[in-house]
């Protein structure tokens, strides 16, 4: 985040010579700093790889192995099983289906037979009523015979002819006794032999059909016996086929388990397989960032190092920010008096202190600033960010950073003091504009709000090469270095060095500031 504890205060005068003398020093510091944290300022390459996947080892793979192998013949035992069981299971389904149909044939048998026993019982039923009517008849026939004789022997056969006629009831009765008296008048004996042979034969009848009836009686209790049989046939295949089916099923349950674990023991050594693929992709694309980082260390070492010796051999540049060095307040004390010296400079701690005269406060005016360049053009622009990128890897110091170089930041009781900052050789992100600038004859002070309107704005939008680069409410939070191509040179915040970062576009103010062109 961008640090928003840029402000302004005073400056105390530094002895020239003393500042002189600095520059020097300075210039080894950030050399020394630039080689500690150069990798700090390559955006994207740090810490691009992440952490290495696991690695199984050949034994657990191969123990892996082994685990699907052994799974795989007890799956294929219990395959095995449940087909034997299907078998099993198929037999006594087929015996389940012949049994049944005896049952089938057992009932159809049962009931033709007690429709047999009920057609010879109605057969006997008939015969018994036949022999019945039979003896009926002959017992009447008897009596007619007898009424007749009586009558042909008293009064003789021509009264008795006629007497039948006039005393018969209709002409059923006048055959029938007519029959008779013409039977009787043939044959006594053979009429009454007649009826006899007729009463037999209905005897004979009525035999034939109680035999009838107890065959069929005897046919439906031997169907009701096969019914019962089939029945129980039945009950003990289905009994079977319950307890086969039962056993089929712990058989699954088995096979399932079985191909549960077979799987989890195939998924754990894919696991292991892509686990090791992993850990090669990842150790090629280690190798890779490896390579990328040693390539862009080497390459920004190298930039870095032609910047500060393009910076170290620009005497004139040097001597330009030493000229605005020269006579300057430092930013870092709060004693109004400009006129008494001191033997400390500027990277020297020093902690702020109530004054010890008391005078009339004055207002604070906007520090005199020389915005008109020594030096113009691209040959300006490119000075400027030579002397920023000198200073890569030099750390980050809240207050921090002046026109000859880094210096000791400044306590602000909070963030800064956590990380050490007052005890910290380094630049804050003003303090870096500051020292690129100065080369080129451009006095900045050390606020980014000042900075903000000490050049020409320009919509950010059209922002070019070597144009500052502001951030939060009228540019109060942060200011970095515009490179082109979508990068800055900036001093982020405290625990952080100066780096090469990617533009962020979240929170930059409208207007970008150009101060050569």
């Amino acid at each position: 985040m961008p640090d928003p504890r840029e402000t302004f205060v005073s400056r105390r005068p530094v002895r020239g010579t003393r500042r002189r003398a600095l520059v020097r020093t300075r210039f080894v510091l950030a050399g020394a700093g630039l080689v500690l944290a150069l990798t700090a300022t390559m955006p994207g390459v740090a810490a691009a790889v992440p952490p290495p996947p696991p690695n199984p080892s050949d034994t657990d793979i191969a123990a892996a192995g082994s685990a699907v192998d052994s799974r795989l013949g007890q799956v294929g035992q219990l395959i095995d099983a449940i087909a034997s069981a299907n078998q099993q299971l198929a037999q006594l389904d087929d015996e389940v289906a012949v049994k049944r149909e005896g049952v089938n044939k057992a009932l159809v048998d049962l009931q033709n037979a007690r429709d047999a026993a009920d057609v010879a019982a109605a057969v006997v039923g008939a015969a018994q009523q036949a022999l019945a009517d039979a003896g009926t008849q002959i017992q009447a026939a008897q009596r007619k015979f007898d009424e007749f004789a009586k009558s042909s022997y008293t009064q003789g056969s021509g009264v008795a002819s006629m007497a039948s006629f006039l005393g018969s009831s209709g002409p059923d009765d006048v055959l029938d006794r007519a029959q008779v008296l013409k039977v009787l008048s043939n044959s006594q004996n053979a009429v009454l032999d007649g009826l006899q042979r007729a009463r037999t034969e209905q005897a004979n009848r009525d035999s034939a059909a109680r035999e009838s009836k107890q065959q069929a009686d005897a046919a439906a209790s031997e169907a009701e016996a096969k019914k019962a049989e089939a029945e129980q046939a039945i009950a003990e295949a289905q009994a079977a086929l319950q307890a086969e089916a039962d056993r089929k099923a712990t058989i699954e349950s088995q096979r399932d388990s079985a191909q549960t674990e077979l799987d989890a023991a195939r998924s754990n050594v894919a696991g292991l397989q892509d686990q090791r693929a992993a850990y090669g992709d990842w150790e090629a694309q280690k190798a890779a960032e490896d390579a990328a980082i040693a390539a862009a260390t080497a390459a920004a070492k190298e930039a870095a190092v032609q910047a500060a010796a393009r910076v170290s051999a620009n005497l004139a540049a040097q001597q330009r920010a030493a000229a605005i060095a020269e006579g300057q307040r430092s930013h870092v004390d709060v004693d109004d008096d400009s006129s008494t010296s001191t033997d400390t400079d500027s990277s020297t701690t020093t902690t702020p202190t109530t004054p010890k005269t008391t005078t009339t406060p004055k207002t604070p005016t906007k520090p005199k600033t020389s915005t008109t360049p020594s030096v113009t053009g691209s040959a300006a622009v490119e000075l400027a960010i030579d002397r920023g990128m000198s200073q890569l890897g030099v750390p980050y110091s809240w207050g921090g950073g002046d026109e000859n170089g880094p210096t000791k930041g400044i306590r602000d009781g909070g963030v800064a003091d956590s990380y050490g900052d007052y005890n910290k050789v380094g630049f804050d992100c003003s303090g870096l504009m500051i020292y690129a600038f100065a080369g080129l004859g451009i006095s900045l002070p050390h606020y980014t709000g000042y900075q903000y309107t000490a050049g020409k704005q320009v919509p950010s939008s059209e922002m070019k090469r070597g144009d500052m680069i502001f951030y939060g409410p009228n540019a109060s939070q942060h200011v970095a270095l515009y490179l082109g191509d979508g990068k800055m040179l900036e001093a982020p915040q405290s625990g952080s060095v100066v780096k090469v970062s990617d533009v962020r576009y979240s929170g930059m103010t409208p207007y970008a500031v150009r101060m050569v062109s």
